[in-house]
């Protein structure tokens, strides 16, 4: 495990929270929460964790609840719990938040989530932009509309019929299954993820990826969706917070980059004056675990020392 270390923290949602951390050799010139995406665990940010802590960045992931090895006693695995379930992984993440504040005090934070933890991220954000330096926001999609809310009465009708907590039988074909269907050269159902057939091997072998998300998590995911998705949200969040936007050209699941362009665009339009966005060309949805990911590190590395740097924070290398 490239992580240093690993502990369970309480959250107030009654969640108990499992957290990875790993720390520079000095004093932190910043941190790092990460988010997790859908049926994955935070343990599969080690290397990238590492990486950041080779370059002077404290780094903490924990995995949500209903994920890896955070344990609720409303949310087993594939469930948020009950309602309000959107909230509390948020909420969740404030909890290791103030744990960072605690560990690391006056250190620079840049909240970071990809895909499903680009949603949480983003709303946590809509929360607490003010004790961010700034956030990335990879690969994720805000860009539901119509299909999202059809998406949303087919998730009202399982509810209904089947209850919360069961898998979503209709979600995962409209999702996952018609992203797999997208990939030509798909060996497997998940190669949309990656075009390293290791990285992609690793998730399949992997007990804890892959698992059917329940009707109520999948009604979590759009509650998410389409809170980061209305601009009103925004509009207590400053202006010059700054924004790494980060996604795929070969993504299915954020309709090839489109989706990052689509979100990076909207900050503009809303005055926000610190966006920076990429579509990384033949990546797929797995931005750490492509085959560019070295690039992509290292870009993601400069831009957040650039942030820290804008701080004042004299900590670090």
């Amino acid at each position: 495990m490239p992580f240093d270390s690993r502990r369970q923290i309480a959250s107030p949602t009654g969640a108990t929270l499992n957290v990875y951390t790993a720390l520079p050799a000095g004093r932190p010139r910043g941190a790092v929460q990460v988010n997790h995406g859908l049926a994955e665990h935070a343990a599969r940010y080690g290397r990238f964790a590492r990486f950041l802590a080779g370059r002077g960045f404290a780094v903490y992931a924990h995995d949500h609840r209903g994920h890896g090895y955070t344990t609720a006693p409303d949310a087993p695995q594939g469930s948020f719990g009950p309602e309000p379930a959107a909230a509390n992984v948020v909420a969740d993440v404030a909890a290791v938040h103030d744990l960072i504040g605690g560990e690391q005090p006056g250190v620079p934070l840049i909240v970071f989530g990809h895909s499903m933890g680009a949603l949480i991220a983003l709303n946590f954000v809509l929360k607490h932009h003010d004790r961010i330096a700034g956030a990335a926001i990879w690969n994720g999609n805000f860009s539901a509309g119509l299909l999202g809310r059809l998406a949303q009465l087919v998730l009202a009708w399982e509810r209904f019929r089947l209850g919360s907590d069961v898998p979503s039988r209709l979600l995962p074909r409209l999702t996952f299954r018609a992203w797999a269907r997208k990939v030509t050269d798909g060996r497997t159902p998940f190669d949309w993820l990656s075009r390293d057939h290791a990285e992609v091997d690793a998730y399949v072998a992997d007990p804890l990826c892959g698992f059917d998300a329940s009707v109520g998590m999948w009604k979590g995911v759009f509650d998410l969706i389409f809170a980061g998705a209305d601009d009103r949200n925004f509009s207590g969040v400053r202006r010059d917070l700054p924004f790494n936007i980060v996604g795929g050209a070969k993504d299915p699941a954020t309709d090839f980059g489109k989706a990052t362009e689509h979100l990076a665009g909207r900050l503009r339009r809303m005055g926000f004056s610190n966006p920076v966005s990429r579509v990384y060309a033949q990546t797929r949805h797995e931005s750490l675990n492509e085959l560019n990911r070295d690039l992509i590190m290292q870009d993601f590395a400069a831009w957040a020392e650039g942030v820290v740097a804008a701080t004042g924070h004299d900590g670090g290398a």
